[in-house]
């Protein structure tokens, strides 16, 4: 299982409720935060849904 790090870019203002849940599920609550998850299934799901806020990077 592969490890990604995960970076907020933007910000979540004038965004769903639902995008501002699912930026918290993964930890992430100020621009330039970031968070190591293990690359599941469900973590893939939810950064479809936010890919235009965060960055991603392999470690």
């Amino acid at each position: 299982m592969s490890k990604v790090r995960i970076t907020k870019v933007r910000s979540t203002i004038g965004q769903s409720e639902r995008v501002e849940k699912n930026m918290e599920a993964l930890g992430l609550n100020k621009i330039n935060s970031f968070n190591e998850l293990n690359l599941t299934p469900q973590i893939q799901g939810i950064l479809r849904k936010v890919n235009h806020l965060v960055k991603i990077e392999n470690i």
